[in-house]
């Protein structure tokens, strides 16, 4: 079954095979970009629309009709991390709040550092993280436990293994909640491309509705 995706970030690394995945599937997404040249995907299914994701009433207008609303903004460096994932998760929940009960889920791009390691630790605490790393894991730890402060928002936030770059389409994963994934060399890893097809699993099949999951390999 088609389902209606508002995607903001539609141009990055991630974002970009959210949208091909997406669209392999048959469903209808709207790339939502500050710049729509930047998008040179063509697509049946496909409709590009300028929005603004730290803007709530952007986030209304391009969410309104939708079945599901997919983040998946970055920052760039550290700086731009700190300035745009908290923002936007708070931008993101207003947006949708303002749709009250017709608002669309959502499903926003999360990241490692906050997940449990086998010591009892989180990512974040491993010795001899450089500092911008640790700014852009703890940008997304501080949306993430903004997140887990609403309750009248259908929201997902779904962590990468340590390592997500891209690589192959296996089409295959596993699934924790709070503890980082880890093959049997100890090696947390997943491609972007099966990181994708994880998103629109939980798109067209949803089993973490308020809640934080992580994938890997």
């Amino acid at each position: 079954m088609s389902t209606t995706i508002a995607l903001f970030g539609a141009n990055g690394t991630i974002g970009s095979r959210i949208l091909a995945e997406a669209l392999s599937r048959g469903h209808r997404v709207t790339a939502v970009v500050r710049d729509p040249a930047k998008i040179t995907t063509t697509h049946p299914n496909l409709t590009v629309t300028t929005g603004d994701v730290l803007d709530a009433a952007s986030v209304a207008a391009v969410a309104e009709g939708r079945d599901v609303v997919v983040s998946a903004v970055g920052g760039g460096g550290a700086e731009g991390h700190v300035a745009t994932i908290r923002p936007a998760a708070e931008s993101l929940v207003e947006g949708l709040r303002r749709l009250g009960d017709a608002a669309p889920r959502l499903i926003s791009v999360g990241g490692a550092g906050s997940l449990r390691t086998p010591d009892g630790k989180q990512v974040w605490d491993k010795e001899g993280l450089p500092g911008f790393l640790l700014a852009i894991m703890h940008a997304h730890g501080d949306a993430l436990d903004y997140y887990r402060t609403v309750s009248d928002v259908r929201w997902t936030n779904l962590s990468p293994a340590a390592t997500i770059e891209p690589g192959e389409r296996t089409g295959s994963y596993r699934t924790a909640t709070e503890d980082l994934i880890t093959d049997a060399e100890g090696t947390s890893r997943i491609s972007a491309e099966d990181y994708a097809v994880a998103v629109v699993d939980e798109i067209e099949r949803p089993q973490h509705v308020g809640e934080r999951f992580t994938v890997g390999y």
